[in-house]
Order: C-alpha cells, then structure tokens, then sequence
C-alpha cells in the first residue's frame, strides 16, 4: 500500500485541480425540514409545512439530512447512519428537535451528538452520537417544553432522566480517505448500559432526489442496485454528475454480510396527502419494514434510490461491536478484499491529522486546551453544508413572478432575491438550528477558517459577494428567513483579515487579486449602506435589526410605536468600522495601482465624518455621546423633529471602540498627496477633530492610528467596559450592562410600557421569536472584535496607556496584558474547574462525573454572563469556533513577540 499523503498536499492538489480532496465532506444538512427553502405555504409557515413528522417519508426540494452523514460536493449522493433500539416508533435517520414555537425559547435540538475530529479535506473525521436504549421521549419533550414559561430553563433530552441509568450506546462514526474518491467508513458502537441490549444498524445510501421537480427530455433517474451473491455483498451507484453530465458510479462495500433494503426516495404521497404515489416503494420503505415487518414495503429486486444494509447487533454491557464500509469507485473483483488495507488507511489519516493540529496549536502542553483547539477547529469544519437554493423557481411555484407589481409580492418572504441562486458547499452557523448561512455569521467563521484552509476561506467570503449572492443594488443577503434583513457589515474586517493571515502568515504572501475583487464588489455594499441606511444624508446610520436581535428598547426591524426614526450608535459604529477596513484594502491595493489612491482618500473622508456625527451634536444640540455617563446611547427622532438618548447601557454604546486601524509612519511618506489633503481638510473643519483622534500624531512604534475616539473616551469606555459591576463578567464581555439588573430602562409611551433590563441568561422577551438574547449574555464574536481592538491601542499607546482591570482593584496593566485578562476568562468557560466542571455545562452532571462524556465538547451560541452556562444553538461552532483566536492571543503573543504576531490580532496593517 502507497503511503498516504499528509494534508497539506492533499490541500495543494486539490487548489491545483489535480485530485478534488473536497469532493466527499460532512456536508448533509442536520435539519432540512422546517427551512424556508422546502416552505411552499401561502402563509410562510415553514416550521409547519414541512414538519419532522412528515420527513420520515416526504423527499425534499434542495438537500438532505442524516446523522453524522457524508455527501459529495453536489450532494446528489448521500450516506449516513439510522439506527433503531427496537422500542421506537420511527427510525432514527435524523436528529429530533422542536420548533421556533414548541420551546419556550425558540428552536432546539433534543439530542447529543459531538464533532470529534475533522481536518480540512476531510481525509479523517469523527463523530460521536449518544443513543437512548429506551423509547425516544418525543412526546415528553415537546409536552414538558410547551408547559415551561420564558423563566424557566429549556427542558432537555438529559432532564427527561433517560441517560441516568446509562441505558444507551455510544456510536462512534469514523472516515478515512485512500483517495479522493475512496473512503473507509467504521461505526463501532458501545453498549454503556448494565445489561446485553439490541440495536439495529443501517448504514444508508441514497440519491437526493433531483428528479421529480422538473422533467427535462434528457434526465435520467439515478439507480441504486445491490449485489448478493456468495462471499461479495455491495451495492453499486450509477448516475450522470449534474454539471458535467459524466456518468459515474460508486460502489458501497460491506465487511461483515447482511440483508440489503431498497426503496424509493420519493414522497409517499397516499399517506400524508391521500394522493397516489409515483414507486410502489416510498422513501419510508425501510423504516416501514424494520418497524411494522412489512415486507411489501422494500423492492425484493434490490433497486432503488435509496438502501440501507440491515444489522441486528446484540451487544453485552460494556462490550463494543464494530463494522466497517467502503464508498469507492474502485470496483473489486470476487475473491478481492476491499478491507485489506483499513487499518493502514485509518491509522496514516489519523496520524495526518494528528501532526496538522500539532502544526496549528497554540503554544501549550495543557492537554485540555489542545483538545478544545481541536474540537472546536473540527466543529467548524464538521458545519459545512451543501446548499442550493434558486429563489427564482422557488417564488415561481408560488406564483410570484419578477415582472409582478410589488403590491402582489410585499408579504412573500424573499420576493425581491429573485437572482439569489446558489448550489455551493457553505460554512453554516449550526446545521441543525441554523442549517443556512448568515452573512455576519460567515465572516466570523473565517477567521479562525483561515488557519485550516485559507482558499476554502477566501472562496468562502468572494462567494457572498458574487451576482449568486449580492442583490444588483449592493445588498448582502442577510439570512434564510430574509435575505433582505441587515446584518452587521463585518465582511470587510474578514476580508481584510483573511489577507493579511495570508499576507504574513499561512503562505507569506498576500493575494491582491482577490483582494481587488472583494474590494470592488464591498464598494457597491458600502454605497447601498450609503443609500439606505442614512436617510437623512448625515452620517448617522439606522441599520435596523443589525443581528443583534432584542438588545434595543423596540424592535428595530419594525416601525416604532412612537413614529420617526432611530439614529442607532451601533449602526454608526459598524459603517465606521466598515470605512476603516475599505480604507485599510485601499491603502494595500494603492502600492501597486495608482488608480487605488483616490480611494485611500474616500474612504478615510468617509471615517472622519461618520467620527464627526457620532461624537459632535445635532441641531437639537444632542449627540449619541453622553457627557455625564461617558457613554454613547442611540437617537431617538419623534415625527415633531425633537430627539432623545435611549439611555441603556449596552454593547451598542461599546461598539465604537471598533474602529480603529494603525498604520506605519510610511504611509505618510508614500501618500504625501494624502497627507496633505487630510491637513487640509483638518484646517478647513476643525470641529470635526475636535473630540476625535487627530491622525497625524505618532504613537509608540512610530506609527499612526485612525480611531473615531480620542484617549478620554476611550479611557472611560474602557473603564466601563472591566468593571464588573458594569460589563466585565466572570467569562468576558456582558453585551448588556448590569447596572440595569438594578436599574430597568425603562421607556413609557401612551398605555404602553418598553423595559430593557440585564438578562444574563435566557431571553424573556419574545422580540424574535425569544431565541436569542443580547440582552446581557456573554457573545464571542463580540468579544474577539473588542479584544482585537483593545490590541490595536496597544501598539500606538504601548505602556503610556495603563488601565485597571477591573475597574477599581486597582491593578494596572497595559492594553495587551488587559487584552489577555478579558481573553483568558472567555476561555473558562471551556476549561475545567477545581470540581472538573466546564462552566458552560453547568448543572450537567453527566458531564463532569462520567468519562465517557467530560472530553465530548459543545459549543454554544451565547453564554449566562453570570454562570456561564451554554444557551441557544449547542454546535455554532462558527462563530463560538473564535475561541481559537483567544487562544492565540493568551498562550502565543508576548510583548516581545507582539510585532510579529500582529496579523494575527486585527485592526493592525503593517
């Protein structure tokens, strides 16, 4: 057997063309039911439309969904894993969860799974999926769920007592790349029960149906047939590539004989629409005929589109049972054995595995750490998603056409994305809770992204600004359920970010050429942000929802009950930010393109300004600067031209710490035209820098800094910022202050009441559906912007800056060291305690006492600022995947290595 190749050149092969190492991954769907893209409803009720019920046996429109399943990168053919303890009444295909509306806060997933190991071309990968034994408790959990209030905890699958005995298995699920084309896949399952229990294994292959929806003279139906004769049992896989339209075939192998089932995937329509079924064999065949042992629900013919081998497996208390496949295009002769070489392959992949982290992590012998690096790193990589979705035909079978008047489409969700067309694989936030992408989300996905791939990174974010994606008039498509939602402009920052990962540290050199794309694509965003989101033309934006859910007194998403409008401090801050990354591109595309120059000056104009109307007042004589709080608060605008402050202390009024950017002396020798435009412009308006930074002044290093706030402010922001009875909780940055634990916002108009109060749990406000809460928890993207900002400081400032952290105790310490401070009790939420207790497991004893569980690892959306407990989503590791960036910051960057570590902390172009 040849020796397999390490990652790094399976990586290079597949950049070059040479062997696709992408084109098998982890990119099934956790949860395709319930998504807009399968809603057809007249009303928009996806949830309902299209429930889990109903996925057991209705084909679905644009993916699939499996447990721990793998696809190719056009997913037209699947596999997974089902699997049936003998007392359910369905299979188990899919992993369960409730709906927006049956949790008492918002959508959940009801099982335990745990991304184990992946590695960036998916060569080797783990998964590990916990089983009851015991009847699955669907009812108790929707029924327990639905009784609880907005006060209470979510009722989970471990609450209902079902793991107490620990009656159930322990499934591992592990691949292993001989080839591109060539994967070994293990499943050994572990009875952790007192006692000998049965379970029924199915390893499933099937093809996403893609032909039902339109019929075309030239289509062919894709076969599955399987192979039962003497000493070889397999199952081939025949059908026409999509794109290419190159007939391929796969064959699925089997080391251990069984009997093979093969049905349809296609919707059994007389069962749920009492219509008439198109195959006598409907997509529940199988679970027709492991569950009710009808016989005549499976093709005896062993053909179809979809077919599972069929396991009954009697393991004893403690005892693992193991069986192995092999998904290959090689096809074997009789007499050859396909599992010749497994043990070889697993151990060569895991040993490439094992020697890429080890290239990657940080700078540590704690064990604990290395494994929340590398757990988190391969949630990421686990959490890509095959998604096509066409909103054209997607509206047309709704009736809704382009050329329709808009007073006809203005309730349809997404009627105005009819370009919106896309079949890519995606970085999702969580593909059970958010199985479609998020612009925001994305950009901060592809920052710690960048370590693992850097031109899965870079095609990660030119992808959301190609005509597939971006409207015509420069809008990113927000989200799933509205595209035309706005998220935080962060794609800059992750550009610009990416590069300069590339730039200094992955490959040592920077890809203009991309960088010129995504710039010229940001410019037409920037305008649109321009155009819409500042009315009044005065440099103080709206942005409305801005992803950051409830943190406001209303729901900015909707017209307020007061009329007018809201100046929003956030809103004026990301257009900051956004401006000083435009400027940032501007100035790295300038050294090589004149035509570049007019731009470095544009948009570091554009900064100023928007630093002049965030801090200077308005012709009522208020400002969004709050002299006696030191803080900045949003605008209120009534329809009678007068304003008020909301004065809630939030992560809105911490956001302009953001923009700032530090630049080399040398750009004042190399733009000396620049230079003294900017002089100009600060002789000509001097109010504008009156309470901002004055650019031109040399910091420590003898460099420069842009920033929108001068040193008092930032000194009273920061002060703010570390005091723990304010922002600083026991596990980083609170997006609400507590001050308000004690002291509501609270804001009166006619009979109606608005209260913003500290929250640092579980939302108990329904704005948004009650899902998230920015009201008080603790979010990592928001504490990697504002710690990477804080790094930012440090290199003008140096030593001359000295804060206490916390405010008050009266330890001083420079920005880096504060920096590390903050970082380090993120990362306690992660890491063990004295009582061996990951704070975000609190409560959770199976976690902490069994040790079978205590190294599996969850990573939540948010966090209780207060405990630190995992809320929302249990695997966004997208963005929670940041965590890694932390550990960057606290265990590799030293003040004697700072400078060389500086394009890994942000906001820094040298």
């Amino acid at each position: 057997m040849k020796k397999q190749l390490n990652e790094r050149i399976r990586l290079a092969l597949t950049k070059e063309g040479v062997e696709n190492w992408h084109l098998w991954g982890p990119y099934l769907s956790e949860r395709q039911w319930g998504t807009v893209r399968e809603d057809y409803s007249e009303g928009g009720d996806a949830w309902n439309y299209f429930s889990h019920a109903q996925s057991l046996m209705r084909a679905y429109r644009w993916g699939e969904d499996g447990i721990g399943g793998i696809s190719d990168d056009t997913q037209q053919l699947c596999f997974a894993f089902a699997f049936w303890n003998g007392k359910d009444s369905i299979l188990k295909e899919r992993l369960f969860g409730l709906t927006n509306n049956q949790g008492n806060h918002g959508e959940d997933v009801k099982e335990y799974y745990f991304y184990k190991d992946n590695t960036p071309t998916h060569s080797y990968m783990k998964y590990i999926y916990m089983y009851p034994q015991n009847p699955f408790p669907y009812s108790d959990l929707i029924e327990e769920n639905a009784r609880r209030t907005r006060q209470e905890d979510e009722f989970e699958l471990i609450d209902t007592g079902i793991f107490d005995q620990n009656e159930y298995f322990e499934i591992s699920i592990e691949y292993a790349k001989e080839e591109h084309d060539d994967i070994f896949i293990c499943a050994s399952i572990i009875n952790r029960g007192p006692k000998m229990s049965q379970i029924h294994l199915l390893p499933t292959l099937w093809f996403r149906n893609t032909w039902s929806w339109e019929k075309t003279p030239d289509q062919i139906t894709p076969t599955l047939k399987g192979t039962d004769s003497g000493n070889q049992q397999f199952i081939t896989a025949h059908y026409s590539k999509q794109k290419t339209k190159e007939d391929q075939t796969y064959y699925l192998y089997f080391d251990t004989q069984t009997s093979l089932l093969f049905c349809n995937n296609d919707t059994n329509n007389k069962e749920l629409f009492d219509g008439n079924n198109c195959t006598e064999y409907t997509k529940d065949g199988i679970n027709n005929y492991v569950i009710n042992n009808q016989a005549e629900a499976v093709n005896p013919y062993l053909i179809g589109t979809k077919a599972s081998a069929h396991y009954v497996l009697d393991i004893e208390a403690g005892e693992k049972q193991s069986l192995c496949f092999r998904l290959s295009t090689k096809e074997f002769k009789a007499g050859e054995n396909p599992f010749e070489n497994k043990q070889e392959v697993f151990k060569d992949c895991l040993d490439d595995a094992n020697d890429f982290y080890r290239s990657i992590a940080p700078d540590t012998d704690d064990e604990d750490i290395q494994n929340i690096f590398r757990q988190a790193k391969s949630g990421m990589l686990w959490t890509k998603q095959y998604y096509e979705f066409d909103v054209s035909k997607w509206l047309s079978a709704n009736g809704i056409k382009p050329w329709v008047q808009m007073e006809t489409r203005e309730n349809r969700r997404n009627a105005s994305w009819f370009q919106l067309k896309c079949e890519d694989i995606l970085s999702m936030p969580d593909k059970w809770e958010y199985p479609w992408f998020a612009a925001w989300d994305l950009a901060f996905h592809m920052i710690p992204f960048m370590e693992l791939d850097p031109d899965f990174t870079k095609m990660q974010l030119k992808q959301m600004l190609s005509a597939d994606y971006m409207s015509i008039n420069g809008q990113i498509p927000a989200y799933e359920w509205n595209f035309s939602d706005v998220n935080p402009p962060v794609h800059a920052w992750a550009v610009m970010e990416t590069y300069l990962r590339e730039r200094e540290g992955v490959k040592g050199r920077g890809d203009k050429k991309w960088l010129a794309y995504c710039f010229q694509k940001l410019s037409l965003n920037f305008n649109w942000w321009l155009n819409r989101k500042d009315p009044d033309g005065n440099n103080l934006f709206e942005g409305g929802f801005l992803g950051l859910d409830n943190i406001g007194v209303f729901d900015r998403s909707n017209n307020l009950p007061t009329g007018g409008h809201i100046e929003q401090a956030d809103g004026t801050s990301w257009m900051a930010f956004f401006s000083l990354q435009m400027f940032r591109m501007a100035i790295e595309l300038s050294k090589e393109e004149d035509i570049y120059n007019s731009f470095v000056f544009k948009y570091f104009m554009q900064t100023i300004w928007i630093a002049g109307a965030l801090n200077n007042k308005n012709e009522e004589g208020q400002q969004m600067w709050d002299e006696e709080d030191n803080f900045f608060y949003d605008l209120l605008h009534f329809p009678d031209g007068k304003t008020m402050r909301l004065k809630t202390r939030s992560l809105v009024g911490l956001l302009p710490l953001m923009s700032v950017c530090i630049l080399p002396q040398s750009i004042l020798e190399e733009f000396p035209q620049i230079t003294e435009r900017v002089e100009d412009f600060a002789n000509r308006f001097p109010e504008i820098y009156r309470n901002i930074h004055r650019p031109g002044i040399l910091g420590e290093q003898n460099c420069i800094m842009v920033s929108i706030l001068d040193r008092h402010k930032l000194t009273c922001i920061i002060n703010r910022m570390f005091d723990e009875e304010e922002f600083l909780s026991p596990y980083g940055i609170r997006s609400l202050s507590k001050y308000h634990e004690a002291n509501p916002y609270v804001f009166e108009w006619g009979d109606e009441e608005f209260k913003v109060e500290y929250i640092p749990g579980e939302s108990e406000s329904d704005m948004f559906g009650g899902n998230s809460n920015w009201r008080g928890p603790i979010w990592i993207p928001s504490n990697i912007l504002l710690l990477n900002s804080l790094l930012a400081y440090y290199t003008y400032y140096g030593d001359s800056l000295q804060v206490e952290c916390p405010t008050g105790s009266g330890n001083q310490m420079h920005l880096l060291h504060a920096a590390q401070f903050v970082a380090k009790r993120v990362l306690k939420l992660f890491i063990k305690d004295e009582n061996g207790q990951r704070p975000y497991n609190l409560g959770n004893d199976k976690f902490r006492t069994d040790a079978n569980w205590a190294e599996n690892l969850l990573f939540y959306e948010y966090f209780n600022a207060e405990t630190g407990k995992g809320l929302g989503a249990s695997h966004q590791t997208g963005w929670t995947g940041c965590i890694t960036d932390l550990m960057t910051l606290v265990y590799d960057v030293t003040e004697k290595n700072f400078n060389k570590n500086m394009h890994l902390v942000g906001n820094i172009t040298f």
